[in-house]
């Protein structure tokens, strides 16, 4: 009898896991995946894929009106919500499909169910089966978390069930300032919902460059949505047919609908991670691992969103893809987690790789910005109030571009392929020694010469 029923055993069947079930049995492993809900994960079934899919939807409202701007004259258009649900499962559905069968054709198990452990090398199925497993790989990423408990947070939905409204809300009160919170704001002003964003802090997108967050909320508040900054929800209350929010700064607001977008935390409730010694980590409650994704135990590993370090779907396929090729394919590979390319798919777009300019601040001792506002061309027909925003920060010792910040339509096509330049680390001269392709909006990134700011950190006495 064999000492271990699978090679490896993978709890969790998102893209990061599933990238590392495909590439270990790839190279030879017994494998085994599972999971409890739906392949594909967040990402593909209520995340990412399906948000972006809405995301489309919610700009037509605005090409219509831009169209007659260039000579086009559109009827009065409706929108159907139940459609568009109903072909985004559709869709969604066609993708997990797709992601089981790419498993299977690796030759690695796939189970729909529950998983934890019971120790370090035995897998617990909720059908009561146990695996024994030589390796196994935490990849259940994460959960949203509508923060502290007040009254009435039974009432309130989180980006889960907003993919699976049975009618689009009239009105709708969002709390949180961040990726999630923003995004679904612009879906829903897009299709016309009158939108309230509420946000702790003093303004949204903590952590993007202070221009980038200004630049959107400016974009966002032309557009009709109202963004109070500074309070919180302290209490929901149910009528008969909608909501009423009570803010902690004395007013209260009226919707049909209220979700929080507030944060996600790791999702490893349950799991059993005592049971097998998996430690987590203190500092964001995601399990604990080094730079190769192993966790306090050695046959256990963890990847993606569960581990908390930096929680987009990208990561968690290159983590995973690292591990299976680190423990299977008799090579060392560890992630680089620095200089990531990430975008806000909100109304204007965010694009943005490396550092802010406070960032740089903090890191060199010479920062040169270079920062350019303009109005698009598509705007100077459609007659839109609208402005880009592009934004290099440079090591001026170096002359090295540490940062690129775009805001504006495309600019996350624009950032993906700047990340390449960024990771190789390219000079301003570089990007001034590149030709411009005209007329793009991306050429201003290669014709922007005087710095808009110099920042020069006086030398310690």
């Amino acid at each position: 009898m064999a000492e271990f029923d699978t090679d490896l055993f993978v709890i969790g069947g998102g893209s990061g896991g599933v990238r590392a079930a495909r590439i270990a049995a790839g190279h030879g492993a017994r494998v085994t995946i599972a999971e409890e809900y739906r392949m594909g994960g967040t990402c593909v079934i209520r995340g990412c894929v399906p948000k972006k899919l809405l995301v489309y939807a919610s700009h037509f409202h605005q090409e219509f009106e831009d169209a007659a701007g260039f000579g086009w004259t559109v009827p009065q258009p409706t929108f159907d919500w139940a459609t568009l649900i109903a072909n985004k499962d559709k869709e969604i559905a066609r993708l997990e499909a797709a992601y089981i069968t790419n498993v299977e054709k690796t030759g690695a198990r796939v189970l729909t169910t529950r998983a934890v452990l019971e120790d370090a090398h035995t897998v617990r199925l909720a059908t009561g089966e146990a695996v024994r497993a030589k390796y196994v790989l935490i990849a259940t990423g994460g959960a949203p978390n509508h923060g502290a408990v007040i009254p009435g947070i039974e009432h309130v939905i989180s980006s889960n069930e907003a993919f699976h409204l049975p009618k689009l809300p009239r009105r709708i009160l969002i709390q949180g300032g961040g990726y999630i919170a923003l995004e679904f704001a612009c879906i829903f002003a897009g299709f016309g919902s009158d939108v309230t964003v509420i946000y702790r802090g003093e303004n949204v997108l903590r952590g993007f460059d202070e221009d980038v967050r200004t630049h959107v909320r400016s974009e966002m508040e032309k557009a009709g949505i109202t963004i109070l900054t500074g309070c919180t929800v302290k209490q929901v209350d149910k009528h008969a047919h909608d909501f009423t929010s009570h803010l902690s700064n004395g007013s209260s607001i009226a919707s049909d609908q209220v979700m929080f977008a507030v944060g996600r935390h790791p999702n490893i409730k349950g799991l059993e991670l005592d049971k097998a010694g998996v430690a987590i980590n203190p500092e964001n409650g995601g399990i604990a691992v080094d730079g190769f994704s192993k966790t306090s135990v050695d046959n256990i590993y963890a990847i993606g969103d569960v581990t908390h370090r930096i929680n987009l779907t990208p990561v968690a396929i290159r983590e995973g893809h690292a591990f299976a090729d680190t423990v299977f394919g008799k090579r060392e590979v560890r992630v680089d987690h620095t200089d990531i390319p990430t975008a806000v798919f909100c109304q204007p777009e965010v694009g943005t790789v490396g550092l802010t300019e406070d960032q740089a601040c903090e890191r060199f001792s010479k920062v040169d910005i270079f920062k350019a506002t303009f109005r698009p061309m598509k705007a100077t027909m459609s007659g839109r109030d609208t402005r880009m925003l592009m934004k290099l920060v440079v090591d001026a010792t170096t002359d090295r571009v540490v940062g690129c910040h775009i805001v504006g339509d495309g600019a996350a096509e624009m950032v993906q392929v700047l990340g390449i330049a960024v990771k190789m680390k390219a000079t301003k001269a570089d990007f001034d020694a590149t030709m411009a392709l005209h007329p793009t909006a991306a050429e201003e990134l290669v014709t922007m010469r005087t710095p808009s700011a110099r920042h020069v950190r006086a030398a310690a006495e």
